[in-house]
């Protein structure tokens, strides 16, 4: 998977493709499709969600531009397995999940897995999580209409908003990076997520 979808299409950040091949993809998917979990392709996790495919899990988690360091927070834990990936990759963690069945499956296996730096919420991901406010990076793993005005104004100085953005069929993956002249907004390719269901979202 790694060399065939990551590497090959263009993913050179060293420690986003050691994390690729350390945290089990298998884990993170329904019994019955285990043998689909390391396909080119996104994948059902109940509730009319899904699991990103892991190229676009690559793309989006390369664009943060992650040194070990950064408080990260992520919208959309989903079955937790871009919350691995972060987890591996920066000093905390933070992930809200509008499901709260999704949210505490994710936890069960994320606790398996022993992950001691990531905390859960169950909320309304398109207002952040201001409690632990300021983040270095935000990583939105559902398309919006525009990004949230609450996760921009979480954004520390230098930090990157990492998020699809456009119509409910397709969406344009935007890095979106706060700095003292203001917000720099950068387009990344085009990608197709579900939707971003909240207050500054799309309307349930």
């Amino acid at each position: 998977m790694v060399q065939e979808q990551i590497v090959a299409r263009g993913i050179t950040d060293a420690r986003v493709i050691a994390v690729l091949r350390k945290v089990p993809r298998h884990l993170f998917v329904d019994p019955g499709i285990i043998n689909r979990a390391y396909n080119d392709s996104a994948l059902p996790i109940g509730e009319r969600q899904t699991l990103s495919q892991p190229y676009m899990a690559a793309r989006m988690t390369e664009a943060l531009c992650l040194t070990g360091q950064e408080r990260v927070l992520e919208v959309g834990t989903g079955s937790g397995y871009q919350t691995a990936l972060l987890a591996e990759l920066c000093f905390n963690v933070f992930s809200v999940e509008k499901l709260r069945v999704l949210s505490r499956k994710a936890r069960t296996l994320l606790d398996r897995l022993d992950y001691q730096n990531i905390a859960l919420h169950v909320g309304d991901g398109t207002i952040g999580w201001s409690e632990h406010a300021p983040y270095d990076a935000i990583l939105v793993a559902a398309g919006a209409p525009s990004a949230p005005t609450p996760l921009l104004a979480q954004l520390a100085l230098g930090g990157r908003l990492v998020i699809p953005v456009g119509e409910e069929q397709t969406q344009t993956l935007l890095r979106i990076t706060r700095t003292a002249e203001g917000l720099k907004k950068e387009q990344l390719g085009e990608c197709k997520f579900v939707k971003l269901l909240g207050k500054f979202g799309w309307r349930d």
